[in-house]
């Protein structure tokens, strides 16, 4: 499993080092795939803090940039950060998932690029009152959109045994997901991250403690993915992209745990199949080693590139 949070998150008593807010991923090699052109039309469907949309708009001229997040706190981030490159930049709150509904909002024609980052921003992992994080004590919530009514507490406290251990097993591929349903259910009520992080080390046996993540990250990763609905908008985002590409336009992906790039991988295979687009990426890319040193929360990530045919 490439799981997500492997470099996000510290064993107990790991040091603590310094890092920069939120640096974004594979930079190079994304702006490459996208063959970014100064009088280009592009869209950055995950815009988070907006590390990847600042590089591109540096490659601007007349250009623009459609930025949608469907977290409005991170848009606000990015609007502060981004301020500076004016009419080049639109942003729209909203999901992914809706992205040619959203392009059709914005007014834009067929666009020359997409790209997504999938991955968890530092904004919301450091950010305690968010609850993403089991390393810091804050409410079980998880949302990225805090319109959505699906709580990560509301899933811990209420779901059946059942459900849970799937949840951990098919979204975390955790391999102890029934002991940790049992314990968490046997535990209940829970208001804080930390509290269930807790019961989940509990639950796992010590035997298995010689690994090099947390033993709550999968359950976390799990419960996020299932209140975010994160793969299902995922696949009715690789469903939709190619409407607003223009041909010979391109889509790059940043997927972080195999679930994800799984996904990926087999929806560019059958667009390629179909003739609908090519793959340019006959392998992953990787971060390489250099770039894992200075951020470490590269080192799950895998990027895939695809083309819309020109016929």
């Amino acid at each position: 499993m490439d799981d997500e949070q492997r470099a996000n998150t510290k064993l107990p008593g790991a040091a603590e080092t310094s890092r920069p807010f939120h640096v974004p991923v594979l930079v190079r090699e994304t702006l490459d795939f996208l063959n970014v052109r100064p009088e280009g039309i592009y869209i950055d469907a995950t815009l988070g803090a907006g590390g990847h949309a600042q590089e591109i708009l540096k490659r601007l001229g007349s250009g623009r940039l459609l930025g949608l997040d469907r977290d409005p706190k991170a848009l606000e981030v990015a609007r502060d950060k981004l301020a500076g490159f004016g009419g080049k930049l639109i942003m729209q709150h909203g999901n992914f998932a809706q992205i040619d509904t959203l392009h059709a909002a914005s007014g834009l024609p067929p666009v020359d690029g997409v790209m997504a980052d999938l991955g968890l921003s530092s904004l919301q992992l450091d950010d305690a009152s968010r609850g993403f994080s089991f390393n810091l004590p804050g409410p079980l919530d998880m949302r990225m959109d805090p319109d959505s009514e699906t709580t990560a507490a509301d899933l811990v406290n209420h779901a059946s045994e059942r459900d849970l251990a799937d949840i951990f097993f098919k979204l975390g591929e955790e391999r102890h997901s029934r002991r940790i349903a049992r314990a968490i259910v046997k535990a209940r009520p829970y208001r804080i991250t930390t509290e269930l992080a807790q019961v989940v080390t509990r639950a796992i046996p010590s035997r298995a403690g010689l690994h090099q993540i947390h033993p709550a990250t999968r359950s976390f990763m799990a419960l996020r993915l299932a209140v975010n609905g994160e793969l299902e908008n995922l696949e009715q985002f690789l469903d939709r992209v190619l409407m607003v590409l223009r041909p010979g336009g391109r889509v790059v992906i940043l997927s972080f745990h195999s679930l994800e790039d799984r996904r990926v991988k087999q929806a560019f295979r059958r667009w390629q199949g179909e003739g609908r687009a090519s793959i340019l990426t006959r392998k992953v890319v990787r971060p390489g080693d250099e770039e894992v040193w200075c951020n470490p929360r590269a080192r799950s990530a895998k990027l895939r590139a695809a083309e819309k045919s020109r016929d």
